[in-house]
């Protein structure tokens, strides 16, 4: 099962790349709330990845304290963290500014990826 949330991982980072170089052939409202979206999934993805055995509601609650602490870091601005910030890695992990409608972003996509994983262990559960 770890593979199959490693590609998810893998396959959720392309498109949240994607959806930044092409954004300009997207619809604004997607192309403005996609990458955070995305984001949210890849981290539920990643909890899945490390703790296999664990509940869903586990990662999801690990998704919600990670990404709520992320954005809420954004709040802290001294220069050195800002310094990271300012790379394209670090924009990526850390953000730039604090935004309240990020955090409904990462709701939607921590709760879409659940909902995703559910649906799919019922699919390949019934395929065996």
């Amino acid at each position: 099962m770890r593979i199959v949330y490693l590609i998810t991982i893998i396959i959720t980072i392309f498109l949240g790349l994607a959806s930044r170089k092409w954004s300009l052939s997207l619809s604004p409202f997607v192309a403005q709330n996609a990458g955070d979206v995305l984001w949210a999934i890849m981290v539920y993805f990643g909890f899945r990845f490390l703790l296999v055995r664990k509940s869903t509601l586990t990662a999801i609650l690990l998704s919600f304290l990670f990404s709520f602490s992320i954005e809420f870091s954004q709040l802290y601005q001294e220069n050195w963290i800002n310094q990271i910030r300012a790379t394209t890695l670090g924009a990526l992990i850390l953000g730039k500014g604090f935004l309240t409608e990020d955090l409904i972003r990462y709701t939607v996509g921590i709760l879409i990826a659940a909902v995703l994983d559910k649906v799919s262990h019922k699919f390949t559960l019934r395929s065996y």
